[in-house]
């Protein structure tokens, strides 16, 4: 791929591997054998909740719309069932068991009760994990809030509030498959604002159709204008079985203009850039900011239908889709897991395993996508050799102008991370670009 003249627009690059190569485990690994030799003092635990109010044109996570109460309480049963045996899984070895980060994400969590949120909060207990110890973030959108809820959170602890808008304009937020009016999200922003989350993030879209560079600017003037935290500019991606894929608009030309022009008007404001995608307010040393956690070290334990589990060997989770129709398959089928006679949630049957690899690309592209850059020095004390040496396409990224060596890390350039979508896939093995490739869609 040449990574100047091509699209910098190929796929969100957050993850590696992308779920897409994930397969069926044969056979299944057990939790206890898959978390035994695993460092498990400093986890992030993440709950998957599957439900929203409304499908969003542009959406291909796991989520599905319609699900009423009763389907709610069968699905905390489920999830109850597997927190159980998850943590009995992590308890089967010597050591200590800690959490370092939470989040809870979706679908939309908040789209549950209150009553509903208790007894998701009480999962979160049961795992021994701590918000106000594990600095923790719900996602929310401004038509599933109210007081309550968010009263709720944050007396438990959980610090962040992750809020998706996509839009001030109505139009756009038309455009984009979703139905929301410009005084919900003012009112979801002020309730959020009273209660008194420490970090509030808001997340925008650009490059849909019909919206203009002016409208865009103008859409990150106002999220300016409530001073969060964070702000994450997304670029609209169009992928199968979405609402928007049944459309024939390419989106190119206009997404890397509304890119630079949104980062453009955030660092004049004083944010700084983490990621393509990330922009924060605060400093860089945050003496609250709780216990480390890094991403490139550190496991994930996820919970719920759709959530993914990293250790440093093997990714897993229950399968993935996008139609109705399979979502709602896949859900059944962890609902019915959620029987107590049902062992399946005490074993990984579904997912990928990092050889050595794929183990170091997975450090690289964590580590390079983000303003950090990569640690040389810490890569060499991880795996025994020169990162330049054992990934040869990284010299192409500084010979590009895309990175640059700063003493002992690799940092990608402005322009580099621009095309952090690109440089992401880029960077996959051919193992891995293969499976995704194959992967079929439901």
């Amino acid at each position: 791929m040449d990574l100047l003249r091509g699209t910098p627009y190929v796929a969100y690059a957050y993850g590696y591997p992308h779920k897409t190569a994930y397969r069926p485990l044969t056979p299944p690994r057990r939790l206890a054998d898959v978390w035994a030799e695993e460092p498990r003092e400093s986890l992030f635990l993440y709950l998957h909740v599957p439900f929203c109010e409304q499908r969003c044109g542009f959406c291909n996570l796991f989520t599905i719309t319609g699900a009423g109460p009763d389907r709610h309480e069968l699905y905390l049963d489920a999830l109850d069932r597997q927190a159980e045996a998850v943590r009995a899984a992590l308890e089967a070895s010597p050591g200590t068991v800690g959490f370092s980060r939470l989040a809870i994400g979706g679908g939309t969590p908040t789209v549950l009760s209150a009553g509903e949120l208790r007894r998701l909060l009480g999962i979160v207990a049961a795992m021994g994990c701590d918000p106000c110890q594990a600095p923790g973030s719900v996602e929310a959108s401004p038509a599933t809030v109210d007081a309550e809820k968010l009263s709720l959170l944050r007396d438990a602890g959980f610090e962040r509030l992750s809020l998706g808008i996509q839009a001030f304009e109505e139009s756009t937020c038309k455009s984009l498959g979703r139905t929301q009016s410009r005084a919900e999200v003012e009112r979801a922003i002020g309730m959020i604002r009273d209660v008194g989350f420490p970090i509030l993030n808001l997340d925008l879209i650009y490059g849909g159709e019909g919206q203009s560079l002016d409208g865009w600017t103008a859409t990150v003037r106002e999220a300016l204008a409530h001073r969060p935290e964070e702000i994450y500019l997304y670029p609209l991606y169009i992928r199968p079985l979405t609402g928007l894929s049944r459309l024939h608009h390419s989106w190119d030309d206009q997404r890397l203009d509304a890119y630079r022009a949104g980062r453009d008007l955030l660092l004049a404001a004083g944010y700084r850039q983490i990621s393509m995608r990330m922009f924060s307010r605060g400093s860089d040393e945050n003496p609250d900011a709780g216990p480390l956690y890094c991403c490139q070290q550190d496991g994930m334990v996820g919970l719920g239908c759709g959530a993914r589990s990293y250790t440093r060997t093997l990714h897993y989770s229950t399968e993935w889709a996008v139609g109705r129709s399979g979502v709602r398959e896949i859900l059944d089928d962890y609902i019915q897991r959620g029987h107590r006679d049902d062992h399946r949630f005490a074993a990984a049957d579904y997912g990928f395993i990092l050889g050595p690899d794929e183990q170091r690309r997975r450090f690289v592209l964590l580590s390079l996508l983000q303003n950090t850059g990569l640690d040389l020095t810490g890569y060499r004390l991880r795996f025994g050799g020169e990162a330049m040496d054992d990934l040869p396409e990284l010299a192409d990224l500084a010979e590009l102008g895309l990175a640059r060596r700063e003493t002992e890390r690799l940092v990608l350039t402005a322009a580099g991370l621009e095309r952090s979508d690109a440089i992401g896939p880029w960077l996959s093995s051919r193992p891995v670009a293969a499976l995704q490739e194959s992967y079929a869609l439901r």
